[in-house]
């Protein structure tokens, strides 16, 4: 009997450390990809405050403004992120815009410059009609929105970082939502992650039908963002409501009060406007 229970107890040990070493070589569990999307979005939030300095680059947009799908628009950006030193920021957030199309813009140019120019805008109008106007504007007023869905003071990869972030806590909170996570994919030749989240089911207090963002893997930023309200008719595609595109992304340039001046004679704004 005395044996009997020893060769048992070992049995017990043998059992239990086999099943310890199976534990460790088993993979993990993977993470869910709504949480796992959202701790890339706080990754390139966190890249872009710690490590990027400033920036350019090309951006393409397409937004329904008002119920009516606008062309798209491509322009050339300059951002500079907001640096402080503990609670004072010794250089602003600050951004340039050149509209390169289409042609109803073309040549439009604004500076953004957070907390100058009595946090105004300064605009040159471009495009085919009173092109050499230069004037300023609140970024949020009737004449600044009325062909895009955000103000220029919201532009930039760190702001739509943010908005990710935004959307994906209260995604988290109402659990509503079905996350796909595709790594290895490469866009325009870049390698990318790409999260797309989509509801199966209508709601009004949702902001979209399905999103689709792609994380740029060796810049850590998000360079891609769509997203689509419900057609209007069972069976339809799916409504844009939004699409920014960010390309030739050049990290670090080194920007100066001067690329934000609208008296740089790299520009076309007029130069003895005073704001």
């Amino acid at each position: 009997m005395i044996r009997f229970l020893f060769f048992s107890g070992c049995l017990v040990l043998f059992g239990s450390s086999y099943r310890d070493s199976l534990a460790a070589d088993a993979p993990p569990p993977e993470e869910d990809p709504l949480r796992a999307s959202l701790r890339i979005a706080y990754d390139a939030q966190k890249r872009m405050q710690e490590s990027i300095q400033d920036y350019t680059c090309f951006l393409t947009r397409r937004e329904r403004v008002d119920g009516r799908l606008i062309d798209h628009e491509t322009m050339f950006v300059k951002i500079r992120h907001s640096q402080k030193q503990g609670d004072r920021a010794v250089e602003p957030f600050s951004v340039y815009v050149r509209f390169l199309s289409p042609d109803r813009v073309k040549g439009r140019e604004v500076i953004y410059v957070e907390g100058r120019n009595d946090g105004k805008i300064i605009v040159r109008n471009g495009g085919t009609r009173f092109a050499h106007i230069t004037t300023s504007l609140m970024p949020d007023s009737p004449a600044a929105m009325q062909h895009t869905r955000y103000p220029v003071s919201e532009i930039g990869m760190l702001n739509l970082a943010r908005r990710l972030i935004e959307n994906g806590e209260r995604e988290l909170i109402a659990n509503a939502c079905q996350t796909k996570l595709v790594r290895g994919a490469r866009v325009n030749g870049r390698p990318c992650t790409v999260i797309q989240v989509a509801h199966t089911t209508r709601q009004s207090e949702l902001q979209y039908k399905t999103a689709r963002i792609l994380i740029d893997d060796e810049l850590v930023v998000p360079i891609h963002y769509s997203a689509y309200d419900w057609p209007e008719k069972a069976g339809d595609a799916p409504i844009l409501l939004e699409e920014y595109t960010y390309t030739d992304i050049k990290l670090n340039v080194g920007l100066t009060d001067w690329d934000f001046d609208h008296r740089n004679e790299a520009y076309q704004f007029l130069k003895s406007y005073s704001p």
